[in-house]
């Protein structure tokens, strides 16, 4: 998985690319918890994101409370049918924030 890293007014966005999943996983924790301690507002850009498994779940997850424990908000925007579709049945449409 390749993660592109941009920052632009205190917006770190996070654009992922290939598959997160067990393998890829911590790769993304290691980028996207820092990501909190430096920016205003965290967004992942799901675009070419076409796998996910429930290590890269575990990962948003983890993502999603950092932001609930930092205040900072994290948004989740592009995300494709396949993507939505995991979301939806494991109950992380209900938990993410979706732009």
């Amino acid at each position: 998985m390749i993660i592109d890293i941009t920052k632009e007014g205190g917006k770190t966005t996070l654009t992922l690319d290939g598959r997160l999943d067990a393998t890829t996983s911590p790769k993304l924790l290691e980028v996207l918890l820092p990501a909190f301690e430096d920016a205003a507002f965290v967004k992942l850009d799901l675009t070419k994101l076409n796998y996910v498994s429930s290590a890269g779940l575990r990962v948003l997850l983890m993502g999603q409370k950092t932001s609930k424990t930092k205040n900072t908000p994290m948004t989740v925007s592009c995300v494709s049918e396949d993507i939505m579709e995991v979301f939806d049945m494991t109950g992380f449409s209900n938990v993410l924030v979706f732009e």
